[in-house]
């Protein structure tokens, strides 16, 4: 069925809900492609992240966005606008909340679906690991939430096992608003590939070092060469607000850098389809999460 038919249907979904509830494993599963990097610790996605999924009579723009929090510095509070943007320019809201044996929505849920609330849009609500939850448990949070709103529907899902999707995906698309593709049948992002690059660094950085040192760090790609018969070169700055922290990820003789380098370099040839060069450094701003220049300078705002 051609895109330009009445009953093709094309829209903007943004994910949302607190973080670490599982949005980028969530929208990971559904374009089967791996769009965000995902790992145990909240407030791993900084950005809204844009994914494409096309059949024969739908196309989805997803958006994943970062986990609405009470935001503490500057950078987080770029984090929830982006957030609250995609609240306000979607076409359909996926709320995305965890399973809980507490059967009832937590006061957290409750604030974000008023947020959601405002803006006036279709509301669908997944329930996420309901692997973890008794199934003696999963209805009565089912009828809590139904108590609050009169959502379009309520799903129960397993993003990690990629459960029910494709049911969320059908009640997805009956909520879209009729209209030709935006974007071609192949594409799946329209990020470029020096973006997720930089994801990429970023997310061996959360999963190598300890709690805090994660958060305080930056990357930015400087350059990305495709050399004709040689390997790509790309330089990316690893930037953090001490030099406590640029030790710590550095390391002894440099070898926690090297190891964050290897890793890194393995995804991307794997991601990019080619060899690369990978050179990282390190570099001390102070505050710079705080520093709405510096914010702008490392592509946050």
């Amino acid at each position: 069925m051609s895109s330009n038919s009445q009953d093709f249907k094309t829209g903007y979904v943004a994910i949302v809900g607190q973080p670490n509830v599982g949005k980028s494993t969530l929208v990971n599963n559904l374009l089967n492609f791996r769009l965000s990097i995902t790992t145990p610790k909240p407030q791993t996605t900084r950005h809204r992240i844009l994914g494409i999924k096309s059949g024969k009579n739908y196309q989805i723009i997803f958006w994943d966005t970062p986990g609405l929090i009470d935001p503490v510095y500057r950078l987080q509070s770029v984090m929830v606008k982006a957030a609250q943007a995609a609240i306000a320019e979607a076409d359909v809201n996926l709320f995305l909340v965890e399973a809980s044996a507490m059967s009832k929505p937590t006061a957290k849920d409750v604030d974000i679906l008023n947020q959601l609330l405002l803006a006036a849009k279709p509301i669908i609500l997944a329930i996420n690991k309901v692997d973890l939850l008794e199934k003696r448990l999963l209805l009565p949070l089912i009828d809590a939430y139904r108590k609050l709103h009169g959502f379009v529907d309520i799903i129960p899902i397993s993003a990690m096992k990629a459960e029910n999707l494709d049911a969320l995906e059908q009640v997805i698309v009956k909520q879209l608003p009729t209209g030709p593709a935006f974007y071609p049948q192949d594409a799946l992002t329209e990020h470029p590939e020096r973006f997720f690059v930089g994801e990429i660094i970023r997310e061996k950085i959360l999963l190598n070092y300890g709690e805090e040192v994660p958060y305080s760090t930056a990357v930015v790609i400087d350059e990305f060469r495709e050399q004709k018969g040689r390997k790509d070169l790309i330089k990316a700055r690893i930037v953090v607000e001490k030099n406590s922290q640029k030790a710590i990820i550095i390391g002894k003789g440099g070898s926690a850098l090297k190891n964050v380098g290897q890793l890194a370099r393995q995804e991307i040839e794997e991601f990019l389809g080619r060899p690369v060069f990978l050179e990282l450094w390190v570099a001390v701003r102070e505050k710079w999460r705080q520093k709405d220049t510096y914010l702008k300078e490392f592509g946050y705002e």
